[in-house]
């Protein structure tokens, strides 16, 4: 059975959510500060972590970096400031979704299924590794090769170039990409695709003259092959 850890200070949301996840049959534990969260994390066996921004001892972000070094547990963060700034930082950190406070608790079960659904399509995608000259990059253990060596890069930078280079020589936009990477449909900021786009860049700057990060002005990014 699927299990959720719940993180957030305010216990009546922990009940709220932990009520209706567990009609959905699923596990959850609780927790109420992110050293607990961390604790927990590294006690049980999850499958999704539902994590607030602000958060006692921690702050969720402190949290998901430290999931991060550790895991790809799908996360879907909660934040009541609503800001951009936020909602940008949680997803290049390696969040797979948000929700901004105040939300209705069925709107965190229809995130949640999507996340799972895309965690499972992950998993039973039949091509695991995606090779170009002088790059290879494995999404089964969230590996970025350049010449045999291992590039560090976070999950969705790695799912971003994974995703690219899974269609050579196709235009995708923003909003294409936040949704089938992201899960975002609408909602996402566009800006944190430009951001991965960027660092990526950074770190395949010159690597191959075969093929190339390209940006399609007015339209979106392509993995382009020579």
């Amino acid at each position: 059975m699927n299990k959720v850890l719940i993180v957030d200070d305010d216990q009546n949301i922990c009940e709220l959510l932990r009520l209706y996840i567990e009609k959905e049959g699923l596990e959850t534990v609780i927790a109420n500060d992110g050293k607990k969260a961390i604790e927990l994390f590294q006690k049980e066996n999850l499958n999704l972590v539902i994590l607030d921004i602000m958060l006692p001892e921690l702050d969720g972000l402190e949290v998901l970096k430290e999931i991060r070094k550790t895991s790809n547990c799908p996360v879907i963060m909660l934040t009541a400031k609503g800001e951009t700034f936020d909602k940008v930082l949680g997803l290049e950190l390696g969040a797979d979704d948000y929700v901004v406070k105040p939300f209705e608790a069925k709107e965190i079960i229809a995130r949640m299924r999507a996340v799972f659904r895309r965690s499972n399509e992950r998993l039973s995608d039949s091509i695991k590794i995606v090779k170009f000259d002088k790059i290879s990059i494995n999404i089964s253990n969230y590996e970025l090769k350049v010449n045999g060596e291992k590039i560090d890069a976070p999950p969705k930078e790695i799912e971003l170039i994974y995703y690219l280079a899974s269609h050579p020589n196709q235009v995708f936009t923003r909003n294409q990409l936040l949704e089938k990477v992201w899960g975002f449909e609408y909602f996402g900021d566009s800006r944190t695709v430009d951001v991965h786009i960027k660092r990526l860049r950074t770190k395949l700057d010159g690597v191959s003259n075969q093929w190339e990060l390209e940006t399609v002005w007015g339209v979106g990014y392509k993995f382009e092959v020579h």
